[in-house]
C-alpha cells in the first residue's frame, strides 16, 4: 500500500522519519560527502552527480520543495560555519567548481535525510527510481526483520504496553461485570456494546477491524490495540459502565439489550462532545502507524492519516522496543507485586 514517493508527502516523512532504516539505507548506498559538524554534507553539485541529473534540475526540486527539503536538513551556510565547510570541501580530491565554491558568500548543504528527500522527488531520473525502490525494499526488511515477521502486534514492542495491557484488563472487567449485572441475559449484548464502542471510536466493529489487519477468527483485536488506543478505549467502556449502573439504579430493575443500545446512543453523543480530542487521537495514532507499519488502510479513518514521527519509530523498531517475551521477563516483579496484592 506504499504510494508512489514522488506524490506521497506522508510516505516520504514515514521513511525519513525512521532512523532504523535511514541507517541501513546510509550503509547500502555508501556515498559519504563532507563530514562537516559530525554529519555528512553534500553541496548541490554533489546531489546532481550522484542522481546524474544537471544541477538546474536539482535547484528547480529544491525550489518547488523548499520547506520539506529544508525540514528535513537543508540548509544555507555563511559566514564562520561557510568558511570551515570550504576549508574542509575544497581539501578534498576531485573537487568541481572549486572557484565557485570559493567565490561564494553563501553555499546550500544537503544533510543525508535531505540529500534522500530529492532523490524521492525526482521524477527524471533513472538513478533516483533506482534509490526509491532500494528505499523502500530496506524500510519493508527492517520492519520485518524487527518484528520477525509479526506487524501485526508491532504495537506489543512498545515499552509502556505491558502496564497499560494490565490496566485495560480491569477495566475491561468492569466493563462486562456491568454489562452481566445491569442487563438482562442475552447471548449478544456483550459483541453488539463491544461493537458500538469501537464503532464510536474508530468507525469500525471488531470484524472490520481484523479484515482490514488480516486477524484470523480467533485471534483477539485488543492484543493489536497500540497503548494509547487501549487507554481510551478503556476509559470509554469505564464510563459507560457507570452509566449502566446509573440506569440499573433509576430503574431499579436490569435494562432490555434495547434499552442498552438507547443509553449507548446517548452517551456516544455525549462522549464524541467531552473526549473529541482523546478520541480524535486515538484515530490518528491508529490510522497512521497501521499504514506505516502494518501496511494496513482504515479507509474510514484516512482524513486522521498523519506522518509516524521519529519517537514513535525508535519507540516500536528503536533500541527501546522489544518483543512481548522479553517485556514479560522484564516486568516479573510487577506481575509478582500484582499477584500478592
Amino acid at each position: 500500500m506504499i504510494s508512489d514517493l514522488t506524490t506521497s508527502l506522508i510516505q516520504r516523512r514515514n521513511i525519513l522519519n525512521n532512523n532504523v532504516a535511514i541507517k541501513e539505507i546510509y550503509q547500502q548506498i555508501d556515498y559519504p560527502g563532507i563530514m562537516f559538524e559530525k554529519k555528512y554534507r553534500f553541496t548541490k553539485q554533489q546531489v546532481s552527480d550522484f542522481y546524474e541529473v544537471d544541477i538546474r534540475t536539482i535547484e528547480r526540486i529544491l525550489e518547488n520543495n523548499e520547506g520539506e527539503i529544508t525540514e528535513n536538513g537543508y540548509e544555507v551556510l555563511t559566514n564562520e560555519r561557510l568558511r570551515i565547510f570550504k576549508a574542509q570541501y575544497l581539501g578534498t580530491q576531485n573537487v568541481k567548481n572549486k572557484d565557485e565554491i570559493n567565490k561564494s558568500p553563501s553555499l546550500g548543504i544537503f544533510n543525508f535525510k535531505a540529500f534522500l528527500n530529492i532523490g524521492m522527488l525526482l521524477n527524471d531520473s533513472d538513478k533516483a527510481r533506482q534509490i526509491r525502490s532500494m528505499i523502500l525494499d530496506i524500510v519493508i526488511d527492517v520492519l520485518y526483520q524487527k518484528t520477525n515477521g509479526h506487524t501485526k502486534y508491532i504495537n506489543q514492542r512498545e515499552q509502556q504496553y505491558i502496564i497499560t495491557a494490565m490496566d485495560e484488563f480491569n477495566y475491561r472487567q468492569k466493563f462486562t461485570d456491568a454489562i452481566d449485572h445491569y442487563i438482562h441475559p442475552n447471548n449478544f449484548k456483550y459483541s453488539q456494546l463491544t461493537d458500538k464502542v469501537y464503532k464510536s471510536i474508530f468507525k469500525e466493529n471488531a470484524s472490520e477491524y481484523k479484515k482490514i489487519l488480516r486477524l484470523r477468527s480467533k485471534e483477539s483485536v485488543r492484543s493489536t490495540f497500540y497503548s494509547e488506543v487501549l487507554r481510551i478505549v478503556s476509559d470509554y467502556e469505564n464510563a459507560f459502565a457507570k452509566e449502566l449502573e446509573r440506569a440499573f439504579n433509576k430503574k431499579g430493575e436490569k435494562l432490555s439489550l434495547t434499552e442498552a443500545h438507547e443509553l449507548f446512543n446517548d452517551f456516544a453523543e455525549r462522549a464524541e462532545d467531552m473526549m473529541e480530542a482523546s478520541i480524535g487521537e486515538a484515530r490518528s495514532k491508529m490510522a497512521s502507524r497501521d499504514l506505516a507499519f502494518r501496511d494496513a488502510l482504515h479507509e474510514r479513518l484516512i482524513e486522521y492519516v498523519k506522518e509516524v514521527s521519529e519517537e514513535d519509530f525508535d519507540k516500536f523498531l528503536g533500541e527501546q522496543s522489544a518483543s512481548l517475551t522479553k517485556r514479560l521477563e522484564e516486568n516479573q516483579d510487577v506481575f509478582k507485586r500484582l499477584k500478592d496484592r
